[in-house]
């Protein structure tokens, strides 16, 4: 039997044998920060063993949809204000820096930048960073800046959702190295 896939939602969990599977689930994206480089607005990395396994193996592939939207490292920490991911695609919602800076149009271009690479590679899962205004893809920031989550989506896990991408979070996924 080959390595597996698996990854959980809602309590049920889902296993993918990869040694057939993987034509079907083509090339896995994953958040840079969780491949251990240092691309948060702060200049750290949220290193996550498993998907830093899935890199080595030349089994996925890292994607910042910030940095691909022009922004640098470091740079200040930005919420979501009025709404969720989807909102800001909608133009409802804008994605605000702390020092007060309206960064939405770099979140969107980084948003359609992570989708393109998406299509070109064939990917059909997408592992993101919880939380965050891009990559969150159960819970963001409140948008207020006090450290309290709410449900939603960021800005490019709710743009890859509506072109058919599964997005799961790094807490959904798990990577299960045991053969047989």
């Amino acid at each position: 039997m080959g390595v597996r896939l698996i990854f959980s939602k809602m309590n049920t969990i889902i296993i993918i044998d990869w040694k057939y599977e993987f034509e079907v689930l083509g090339m896995i994206l994953v958040s840079a920060c969780l491949a251990g480089l240092e691309v948060r607005y702060n200049g750290t990395h949220c290193l996550h063993d498993k998907i830093n396994q899935l890199i080595k193996e030349g089994d996925a592939i890292t994607v910042c949809p910030e940095l691909l939207g022009g922004l640098s490292t470091p740079r200040e920490p930005a919420e979501i204000v009025g709404g969720t991911g989807e909102d800001v695609l909608d133009g409802k919602a804008s994605v605000i820096d702390k020092a007060g800076n309206n960064v939405t149009e770099s979140f969107i271009i980084g948003s359609y930048e992570t989708l393109k690479k998406a299509l070109e590679l064939k990917a059909k899962l997408i592992v993101l960073k919880e939380n965050s205004p891009s990559c969150g893809s159960s819970m963001i920031y409140s948008g207020d800046f006090n450290g309290k989550k709410v449900a939603g989506n960021g800005v490019t896990a709710a743009l890859l959702r509506r072109n058919g991408i599964r997005v799961v979070s790094e807490e959904e996924f798990t990577w299960d190295l045991n053969k047989g």
